[in-house]
This record gives structure tokens, sequence and C-alpha cells, in this order.
């Protein structure tokens, strides 16, 4: 597969923390040597990373949901093995080969008037490698986990899903923002507008969107159709007795039809994200919310984005997406 860097045990050994009597995740996590032996493999999950900020710069945004994946991965394969958790549902698959792209995008001055756009044009090489791997994915019967990156990476999730199924998807994305914005260059702020424009998106719910920060272009074009739902955070935090009855309602409008979870980082308050906000949901709310999404045998794929580590935080930004994989996978 194009772009794909395939992990063995190996890659992750030197990130587990072996303790007498003790099993860690990283320890029984699944791996394929070659592409043919995901039809075969019993495995349910497949987990793997896109380590890139491109489509985040392209936005305007702050650079460093690049580093995500490598905090998420150095958590996740260091809790338990037990009851609780089993990684033998899992293949840890690997991560795009994004290192030639952050090389090229970061030769680019910015003070160069095209330099958002031309950032735009890598995204859309990513695009089509994510399109083409989630595509094979999910025809093979597997549920892929993707852990971003940018939202930019929706677009490919979402056309790779609904060409492997030959069906448009409906999508339920947990996100402060709607990323429905202009048809412009391709960036992390208008993933779901170019995948309702290519008809690859057929019924887009954003849950917890923050009305200060969505413009009301957006809202016009949202009340406009029938296929767009929001739920403002404002309406949902006064009420957080209320959060999971009112998100298992938008889970339950995709009846038994196939959809995507998204979980943009935004959406909790105070989280290293590239738009951290100090308002928002709580990470123990997101918790319960990914658990309800991942008990429906509809879900075809879950990405978690714009998760934002930097030095001091790392460790809990990885703790903070390892329960987020637990949480979807138990």
């Amino acid at each position: 597969m194009k772009g794909l860097k395939l992990y063995r045990k190996s890659d992750v050994e030197r990130l587990i923390s072996t303790r007498k009597g003790e099993v860690k995740f990283g320890e029984n996590l699944q791996f394929i040597s070659k592409f043919e032996e995901l039809e075969i493999h019993p495995a349910e999950y497949v987990l793997l990373g896109i380590p890139e900020d491109i489509g985040v710069r392209a936005n305007f945004g702050k650079a460093g949901t690049s580093k995500a994946w490598k905090a998420a991965l150095k958590s996740l394969v260091n809790i338990q093995v037990n009851r609780f958790n089993n990684p033998e549902n899992v293949i840890l698959l690997g991560e795009l080969d994004c290192g030639e792209f952050m090389n090229k995008a970061s030769l680019i001055d910015e003070s160069d008037p095209n330099y958002h756009s031309k950032l735009g044009d890598f995204v859309k090489e990513i695009d089509q490698l994510v399109s083409d791997l989630i595509q094979f994915l999910i025809s093979k019967g597997k549920v892929p986990i993707i852990i971003g990156g940018g939202h930019n990476n929706a677009y490919g999730n979402i056309k790779g899903a609904a060409k492997a199924l030959k069906d448009p998807i409906n999508v339920i994305n947990i996100d402060a923002h709607t990323d429905l914005r202009q048809l412009e260059h391709r960036h992390s702020g208008n993933g779901f507008s170019y995948a309702i424009e290519g008809q690859f998106l057929r019924k887009y719910c954003v849950f917890g969107l923050h009305s200060n920060y969505t413009p009301e272009y957006i809202f016009t074009q949202m009340d406009s159709t029938e296929n767009v739902k929001y739920h403002l955070t404002e309406d949902q935090l006064p009420y957080s007795d209320e959060l999971t009855s009112g998100f298992q309602k938008c889970l339950e409008e995709f009846e038994s039809s196939k959809f995507g979870f998204e979980l943009d980082c935004d959406a909790m308050a105070n989280f290293p994200s590239s738009a951290q906000s100090p308002s928002g949901f709580s990470v123990d709310q997101v918790r319960k919310l990914v658990s309800q999404a991942g008990k429906r045998k509809n879900c075809c794929y879950f990405h978690i984005c714009e998760a934002a580590p930097k030095d001091g935080n790392e460790t809990q930004v990885g703790k903070a997406l390892a329960y987020f994989i637990s949480d979807f996978i138990r």
C-alpha cells in the first residue's frame, strides 16, 4: 500500500515498560507482514497513525498535531492487559509516511502570498493516500482507528469508506467546529465540505459545536438542509447528565446504516490541541461518548485528530488518546 510504513513488533518493543507478573497491551498487539494477511486475520480493529500538521497550517492553525500519533502509541502499548482490555483484537498496522510532505512543507516561506494554498496541494496528495488506505481496510472487513494529524484527514476517511461500501456514508463528529468552510484550497477546515461536494457524505451531525467560532454563513447553510444537524456545546453543558442521551439520539438517527466517527480534540476544555479552548467537554464526558459509539456495530471507522502535545504534556495527551482507543474497542 503506497505511503504506508508497516510496523513490526520490534518497532514498539522499546516503548513498552515491562514488569514481572504483568502483561502490557503492546506485548499482545497483532501485526501483519504483508497486506494479504488482513483478509484472513480475525482481529476486528486496525490501528494506524497519520503524523502530519500540514492541513492545520494550511487552515491558519498552529503546528503540533504531527506529534499526537507517537504520544498515543507510547501510552497505549503500556496499558494493562486484563479482563477489560483485549489487544488480540487489534492489529497495529503502522503509520502513513508523511516525512517527505512535512519536509517539503517546511521549505515554503511563510511570507509567500501563496503559502497556504501551496500547503493545500500537499494536503490533496495526503488525501489520496488516506482514501486509498481506508478503502482497502474497510473492504477487508476491518474497522480502522486513525490517529491524526489534522482534521483534514476526515475527507480521506469519508471518501475511502464510501468507496469501499459503494455508498455515501453518515458521519458524527464531536467537534467545536463544523469544518464546513468554503471549497478553497484543501485544509483542516473544509474536509466535510469536500466530502459533501464529492457525494461521499450523506448525513452529517456535529456534536459539541461552539457558537462563538462558527460563521453565520455556515449556520445558514446547515439550516437549509435536512442532512446536516448540529448540537451546540452551550446547550449541552448546562445539562451534562443528559449529554449521553443526546448523543445516543444522534447515533440512532443513523439506524443501521454505516457511519464514521470523528473526534476532534478541540471539543474538550483545556485539551492541548490545534485550537485549544477554555470551554468544552471534559475528557471523562468524551470517554462516555466514545464508548457509546464503539458499541454500535454499524460504525465503520474511528478518527481522533487535532491533538497537539508539547514537551511537558505529551504523556498526559498520550494517556487521554489511549483511553479513547481502549474505550472504543472495549
